[in-house]
């Protein structure tokens, strides 16, 4: 049977390119980074080229990136680091205050609330509208003297909505010129989650004005178990993972050399190639959002119908269950999600869409396809023969 592959959102296959890069750190160059034998410097030097080639991308200081495990970890480290060393400081009498979005990963999400309940922080979860856009007015008029942090996605996994990150950082870099001739001792620190941007946008931290970004390696064709966080020179850090002093001292353990090679041969990759693949895959998306909008009523499409990654297209699917479309179109061979893939093994209705005001009934019916650079118009045309086939049965049965 024809196995076709729509969910590069939960993950992608490693490049072999990258493979080939990665194999040599894996037995013949397998020395500890921090050992000063030949071994040892073997490693250290693929470490460091690492790092070059990556700040390169990001156009910032090597000593400013640090390799983590993956996306989630560096969404942690950009939480609670920064907050948690104010916090250590006593910068302010008062709690500290973060603010992020309604349609963050659950690694924002889940942190933010772990910080709130554990240490009083106060938290503003600022609206979206039914795009998924963050709304600029109100999230200036949450900023307060005692927020520390605002954490906004470049672009949401879900919906695939492109947040305007630079004209955030406008606002907040106002608000850190007041603190300054006010004399206040708290900093106010912008981070992004760019783990679905990295395939496709500019990472160019100076042009963003993010004093924080995240990336993982497994969403643009790199080894699943890496990541980094930057963390622009200045930004005070309370380390989350304690022990050797590797990484600046702020995520300690012995650094996976492989993983990383393959971390920075993946992203210069996607940087180096993602304008020519993404008018590819938009030109595949587009085509599929046009004709499966004509052969099935009741579909809607989520997300900003323009301002959004070339690689995703959401759908609501009117009277319909999510996971019954997923397990019969698995059965035809095709790998769709409903959703963010680190949370659709639960039940509970997609807290982004809820985030863009849809219903209950409507959310259930959630469909994410998010297509990769090998994706063609012909396997759209496969899902679109098999997929109306699969839509008119589950209505039939459908109590929704």
């Amino acid at each position: 049977m024809k196995r076709i592959y729509f969910d590069h959102a939960a993950t992608t296959a490693l490049d072999k390119d990258v493979l080939e890069k990665m194999q040599p750190y894996f037995s013949r160059h397998f020395g500890n980074a921090s050992s000063l034998h030949t071994f040892g410097q073997e490693a250290r030097q693929a470490l460091d080229k690492s790092r070059q080639e990556i700040a390169n991308i990001l156009n910032c200081d090597p000593l400013e990136i640090i390799f983590t495990s993956g996306g989630t970890e560096s969404d942690n480290l950009a939480v609670k680091g920064p907050t948690l060393a104010a916090f250590r400081d006593k910068l302010i009498s008062k709690p500290l205050h973060i603010i992020t979005t309604k349609i963050e990963h659950p690694a924002i999400l889940k942190t933010v609330k772990q910080l709130e309940k554990l240490f009083g922080f106060e938290v503003t979860y600022t609206d979206v509208d039914v795009n998924g856009l963050v709304n600029l007015s109100q999230l200036e008029s949450e900023i307060k003297d005692n927020t520390i942090l605002v954490s906004v996605m470049y672009a949401n996994n879900e919906v695939g909505t492109i947040e305007p990150i630079p004209e955030i950082s406008k606002i907040i870099q106002k608000y850190k010129g007041k603190r300054q001739k006010n004399g206040s001792k708290l900093p106010i620190y912008f981070h992004t989650d760019a783990v679905q941007a990295g395939g496709y946008l500019d990472l160019d931290v100076k042009k963003l004005g993010v004093d924080m970004l995240s990336i993982s390696g497994h969403k643009f064709y790199g080894p699943k178990g890496t990541g980094l966080l930057y963390i622009k020179k200045g930004t005070k850090v309370e380390a989350i993972n304690t022990g050797g002093g590797h990484e600046n001292g702020l995520r300690a353990g012995t650094e996976n050399i492989p993983g990383i090679v393959g971390l920075a041969a993946a992203l210069k990759n996607a940087q180096e190639s993602g304008d020519e693949i993404g008018k590819k895959v938009s030109s595949v998306r587009d085509y599929l959002i046009k004709n499966l909008t004509k052969k099935i009523d009741g579909v809607i499409l989520t997300g900003h119908p323009e301002i959004r990654l070339p690689n995703i297209a959401s759908f609501l699917i009117e009277r319909i269950e999510g996971e019954s479309m997923l397990i019969n179109l698995d059965l035809k061979g095709i790998a769709v999600s409903t959703g963010s893939a680190c949370s659709s093994g639960s039940l509970e209705p997609s807290h982004v869409l809820k985030a863009l005001n849809y219903p209950p009934e409507k959310i259930h019916g959630s469909l994410r396809i998010s297509l990769g650079k090998e994706n063609t118009k012909e396997e759209i045309d496969y899902f679109l023969e098999v997929f109306p086939e699969i839509v008119d049965k589950l209505r039939e049965i459908s109590a929704l």
